[in-house]
């Protein structure tokens, strides 16, 4: 309307009748607010965490004491052009799928899986990653260029010491995780020990999951120089996402405070009894 009125000199009924609205739509002044300080929080926000979408930026928002529901947000999410870029595809599984069993408590069932990156100059380290399915903790993320059944073994006792032993472990058919080391410690522990179907990476999701998470937010931010680099970088991100990262599937907390919630009620519950 303000080409046509300007290059055209169409006046503004004619301008308006052109486009379809009607003048008092043109003249009306909007009066919704700024919100200049909730776009340069956002926008920090979003800088800090370049992977996180609105939704769980909003979370973030909440817990320092901003009060707004998810669409205005959004709306200044888009505006702000903070969209999340989404990285390449994935293939789809197809066919029917059982939904996983989730333990009731803390510390019952473990997920083991491992997660391959490169430093600077091409070389290839590993990462150990064991996650607790019910409270969705990360236990670990053991960084080496190598990690043998032995090593992984060792790494499971160092969790134990702080947190006791699991009642199941689940794990794919790695040669790492169905070695003798693993063999003989199952046995000497007496932990089940579940291998998923070959193939079948949706039988771990847990741990998947986290692996997606640790990647994407990461692996794939930071250039790693050497291992003391790799190592000290994954390991600030392994107590953020404990600590300070809200989790969708546990409402909005973190795994730690959800740790420490299910105590509380297990306390209270058995207080009650």
């Amino acid at each position: 309307m303000d080409w046509a009125m300007t290059e055209k000199s169409y006046s503004q009924r004619r301008a308006c009748a052109l486009v379809g609205i009607d003048p008092r739509v043109y003249r009306r002044r909007p009066t919704r607010p700024s919100d200049e300080e909730l776009r340069r929080r956002l926008r920090a926000l979003a800088g800090e965490r370049r992977r996180f979408g609105y939704r769980r930026l909003h979370l973030l928002l909440e817990r320092e004491g901003w009060v707004l529901n998810w669409k205005k947000l959004y709306r200044l999410y888009r505006e702000e052009g903070l969209t999340v870029r989404k990285r390449g595809g994935r293939k789809r599984a197809i066919g029917t799928r059982a939904p996983m069993a989730i333990p009731q408590g803390p510390n019952q069932r473990w997920s083991l899986d491992f997660v391959s990156d490169s430093f600077a100059d091409g070389r290839r380290f590993r990462v150990f990653c064991v996650i607790d399915d019910f409270t969705r903790e990360c236990l670990a993320t053991v960084v080496d260029t190598s990690l043998s059944g032995q090593r992984v073994a060792r790494e499971l006792d160092r969790i134990a010491e702080l947190r006791g032993y699991p009642c199941m472990v689940v794990s794919d058919n790695g040669t790492e995780l169905t070695s003798n080391a693993i063999l003989k410690w199952q046995e000497d522990r007496k932990v089940e020990w579940h291998y998923i179907a070959p193939g079948k990476p949706m039988q771990n999701g847990f741990v998947e999951s986290f692996n997606g998470r640790l990647r994407d937010e990461c692996l794939n931010e930071h250039l790693f120089s050497n291992l003391r680099h790799a190592r000290q970088l994954i390991e600030a991100w392994r107590d953020d996402y404990n600590h300070h990262r809200p989790h969708t599937s546990l409402d909005g907390l973190t795994p730690r405070e959800y740790h420490h919630q299910t105590e509380n009620d297990q306390t209270l519950n058995g207080a009650n009894l």
